[in-house]
């Protein structure tokens, strides 16, 4: 349920960091008041916090409870989105039979959270592919290439033109290009605070 980006301006009445319950998956949560907010509550992530948008008139006992509530229901969606490690698998050997006749064949294809600074690893020496939990809930295209620029690297370990040329296969390699640089600029952007009302 993200918030409408563009109502992201001026202050909040009353903004509260926390930390989450366990296995919420973000690191905080901010609770954000609003006088005109009458009824609704939203929430979104923002990086790796969850921003939780509450009417002001709401009584602490009431805030908890709808915080539980909408970091379960934003849990739910996550979920129906991402690959577990065996779908991961199984969708880069698809896309190596698919792109490089099946001469890419990882030992293991798994999600990893302690990559920060980069989409996607891999250790041609092993055949172990890892990919950021940053990418789950990404489109599939982009997912898709992640996944290809990786196996391209069992076959050809370096950047040079023959890596690049592996990847000229697959169709949508500019566009999540595109997008994965789009996200990296906008990491990059600084947070504007909360709107009034929201």
């Amino acid at each position: 349920m993200p918030a409408d980006p563009l109502h992201r301006t001026g202050t909040p009445q009353r903004s509260k960091m926390s930390q989450p319950p366990s296995g919420s998956g973000a690191s905080a949560i901010e609770v954000r008041r609003s006088a005109r907010r009458r009824r609704t509550v939203s929430a979104y992530r923002e990086g790796d916090r969850t921003i939780v948008l509450i009417p002001a008139r709401m009584s602490e006992a009431e805030e908890q409870r709808w915080v539980s509530v909408m970091l379960d229901k934003l849990a739910a969606q996550e979920s129906k989105r991402v690959l577990g490690d065996a779908e991961l698998t199984e969708r880069a050997e698809r896309l190596s039979a698919q792109y490089f006749d099946g001469r890419a064949r990882p030992n293991s294809v798994r999600w990893v959270t302690n990559q920060n600074t980069r989409w996607g690893s891999c250790t041609p020496a092993e055949g172990s592919i890892r990919l950021s939990h940053r990418l789950q809930g990404m489109p599939e295209y982009v997912v898709d290439y992640v996944l290809l620029h990786e196996l391209a690297h069992l076959l050809v370990p370096g950047h040079g033109p023959r890596f690049w040329r592996l990847l000229e296969a697959y169709p949508r390699t500019e566009r999540a290009k595109g997008y994965l640089e789009g996200v990296v600029a906008a990491e990059r952007l600084p947070h504007l605070p909360a709107a009034p009302g929201e």
